[in-house]
């Protein structure tokens, strides 16, 4: 008997074309080489149509939050152009260890995917791609930042390294900074597609995220 797929998660949006899961952090979107659990194993509980459902993006296997799924070919098709045309938006937060000297800013740094014996990585490279992201302090402790990214480009590991390259690497990223038992401190807080009149969904911080957000002024909403 093959195993019982992951339990379906939080659904931050859902109608008949499109469903946008709070996925959790440590659940890869793919199942890797060795196999396990991974965000398509929940398909056939979204949908028993044959042809679908898609993933419309990818999310790190350490990053939790919003993550669009669509049920259809043609919603497929309109969230891809969204993002390729940049009409999607798509917000992160990051608590990052160190201080930025501005309030606000934005990071323009070309990155490159390398590999070697020990694994892959991305690096900022001048030959590699065009990557942007734009940053804004939400808020502060002694030693950590509570920011806001919004990435212009959807490179690989793009916040991350970027973050990193700022001198403020995200907390718990044990590939580009130091590893910690609270996990990454990386969120997509919230993804608006321009499809059936505007689609916007917010996914709350992981209750592992929480108390590093505290600490720089975070307060959750009222339930």
């Amino acid at each position: 008997m093959p195993p019982a797929p992951p339990a379906l998660p939080p659904l931050l949006y859902q109608s008949s074309h499109v469903v946008i899961v709070d996925k959790p952090a440590g659940l890869p979107v793919h199942t890797g080489p060795g196999g396990g659990a991974c965000v398509e194993d929940w398909f056939p509980l979204l949908s028993r149509r044959k042809d679908g459902p898609w993933l419309a993006h990818r999310l790190d296997t350490d990053t939790s939050g919003c993550l669009a799924i669509a049920l259809r070919k043609q919603p497929l098709l309109a969230m891809q152009q969204a993002f390729a045309t940049k009409t999607a938006r798509k917000t992160y937060w990051a608590v990052v260890n160190g201080v930025p000297h501005a309030q606000t800013g934005r990071i323009d740094l070309p990155l490159l995917k390398t590999s070697t014996r020990a694994g892959w990585s991305v690096q900022v490279a001048a030959t590699g791609v065009p990557a942007a992201t734009t940053w804004r302090v939400l808020g502060q402790s002694a030693h950590t930042s509570w920011l806001e990214l919004e990435l212009e480009t959807g490179r690989t590991h793009q916040a991350r390294v970027h973050c990193a390259a700022m001198g403020w690497p995200i907390v718990g990223d044990a590939l580009y900074g130091t590893a910690s038992p609270a996990g990454l401190h990386l969120l997509a807080r919230s993804l608006h597609l321009p499809l059936e009149n505007g689609i916007t969904a917010t996914a709350p911080p992981r209750t592992g995220m929480q108390p590093a957000l505290r600490a720089c002024g975070w307060q959750p909403s009222p339930a």
